[in-house]
């Protein structure tokens, strides 16, 4: 349910955004473009270069998008739980980005082009790939999409767990507890409303990390060289 009421906010927002677009922007619509605009300027062509980051502006833009509102569902009253606090949606995520990099570098090399340009690195001696390829192999098809799951899942359950433990304790303490403990209600609460600040932190962060590793993925397979 929280994972489709984000989907949801997210298309009401883009597309009463489009409808509504002027040429001279309003506070709504200078928001959205400052973030469309980060993620096409400051992700997409920084890393993939003019070219190839206009070419994946969008999937780039629409992967950060997607994390951020799944990430933040977490923080938002009567939800509690980020989308991507559950293993399920940061696979789907990650399986997106490995298929999105692996096809467009079959595509741009073939796949036996991609395979030599993944695996085999230019200017290594040859004897060194006999260490390096298996470890190549490792990074290009297994290590890149399991730590994207991993590092988005672990982050998001980390702050859900840290949020509920804190208010946990301070309706405990403010309810149930008795004497001078109950005092101890009002560092919790403190505590609690200090990680809900950080977790919105960390939900941007984290939705940012994704789209730049996608970027790094792309890039690493669409280059001549890396």
């Amino acid at each position: 349910m929280v994972r489709f009421v984000a989907a949801i906010a997210i298309l009401l927002i883009f597309v009463i955004g489009a409808r509504r677009a002027k040429l001279v922007p309003g506070r709504f619509q200078s928001l959205l473009e400052m973030g469309l605009d980060f993620c096409r300027n400051a992700i997409a062509i920084e890393i993939l270069g003019e070219k190839d980051g206009k070419k994946y502006a969008s999937v780039i833009t629409t992967i950060f998008f997607a994390v951020l509102f799944f990430n933040i569902t977490g923080v938002v009253p009567f939800l509690n739980i980020a989308g991507t606090s559950v293993i399920g949606m940061p696979i789907v995520l990650a399986l997106w980005v490995y298929v999105l990099y692996l096809s467009e570098g079959v595509k741009k090399f073939g796949v036996g082009g991609y395979l030599k340009h993944s695996l085999f690195p230019p200017g290594v001696p040859k004897p060194i790939y006999i260490l390096l390829t298996p470890v190549e192999i490792l990074q290009v098809f297994i290590l890149r999409p399991a730590t994207l799951v991993i590092r988005l899942l672990a982050n998001m359950m980390a702050g859900h767990l840290l949020l509920a433990l804190c208010f946990a304790a301070t309706s405990f303490l403010f309810f149930e507890a008795s004497g001078a403990l109950r005092g101890f209600g009002a560092v919790t609460f403190v505590a609690g409303f200090g990680f809900l600040l950080f977790e919105v932190f960390v939900a941007a962060l984290q939705a940012y990390v994704f789209a730049i590793l996608t970027a790094v993925y792309l890039q690493m397979s669409v280059t001549e060289e890396h």
